[in-house]
């Protein structure tokens, strides 16, 4: 079951820190990280460790302009707003808290690897909002989400996030993505099956209104087979053509069985007899 920002389960797990103690502890967490990696200037910050620090709240990071890989997961953090101006983030790890809103994903168009599973998104249509025109992520986990919990959720994110190739640590296979395809874009599935059978048709299907079954076609009770000189009048030309094709003589269509023509070769070489080459016929209505 999914809680809200103001759940007070929520608030008595994750609030009991004031904002400006949280960040205070995130400063510190940040400093003693590049002290241990030997940063001296934000410019040489090229990744950073915030991972299992119980984390609450991250300060700014914008100052990292070439941030690549960041790892915050395993902490308690509920948003991401502290990423701004990152724009050379590639790699992302943020599995393991209790994230409910990705606000400030968008502004990461160079990112390729971006883990979400085990937080508390629960709106599938802001997230991927959210995450929709990232032109180089190609690896996303969303799993153990409540949004998961969406019937076709698997197809829906990769129906809107085409760039992604491997969704939930599963490869998106070509099956899945003709699937979606099928489910969430009618007009281009009818469109598509129109031109294979050799005709463009009107595609303007409305999916939401309501089906209309055509009625089964059955022969009239006043029908003879073979009978040339029958008067019947239909309704719906459908029908004629219906009747019109039962009534419709037989063609034999005959060919030559060319596995059984011997080759120049076999002829030079078989002292025997063959037998004469063999004819097929196909009778169609």
């Amino acid at each position: 079951m999914a809680w809200g920002p103001n759940h007070p389960s929520r608030i008595s797990r994750y609030q009991v820190r004031s904002p400006e103690v949280a960040l205070e502890i995130s400063r510190r967490v940040v400093e003693d990280e590049l002290k241990i990696c030997g940063f001296k200037r934000d410019a040489d910050v090229s990744e950073l460790f915030l991972s299992q620090k119980d984390l609450t709240e991250v300060i700014d990071l914008s100052r990292f302009k070439k941030l690549k890989y960041l790892w915050v997961q395993h902490n308690k953090l509920q948003g991401i707003t502290f990423l701004t101006r990152n724009y050379c983030l590639t790699e992302l790890y943020l599995n393991n808290n209790a994230i409910f809103d990705l606000e400030g994903l968008h502004s990461l168009p160079s990112l390729y690897l971006l883990l979400l599973h085990h937080n508390e998104l629960t709106n599938i249509d802001a997230t991927v909002r959210e995450l929709k025109g990232m032109r180089n992520l190609k690896i996303l986990t969303l799993h153990q989400n409540p949004l998961c919990q969406y019937n076709l959720y698997r197809l829906y994110i990769i129906y809107h996030l085409p760039e992604v190739q491997f969704l939930d640590r599963k490869q998106v296979t070509a099956e899945e993505r003709r699937t979606m395809i099928t489910i969430f874009n009618h007009e281009r599935t009818h469109v598509v099956q129109s031109i294979a059978f050799r005709g463009r048709v009107d595609a303007s299907w409305n999916p939401r209104a309501p089906f209309k079954q055509k009625p089964a076609q059955r022969v009239p009770p006043d029908f003879a087979f073979a009978n040339n000189v029958d008067k019947t009048v239909f309704n719906d030309p459908e029908d004629a053509v219906f009747v019109r094709s039962m009534k419709r003589s037989a063609m034999a269509i005959t060919s030559l069985n060319w596995d059984t023509v011997p080759t120049r070769e076999e002829k030079y070489l078989d002292e025997k007899g063959r037998e004469p080459a063999q004819m097929l016929t196909v009778t169609l209505r």
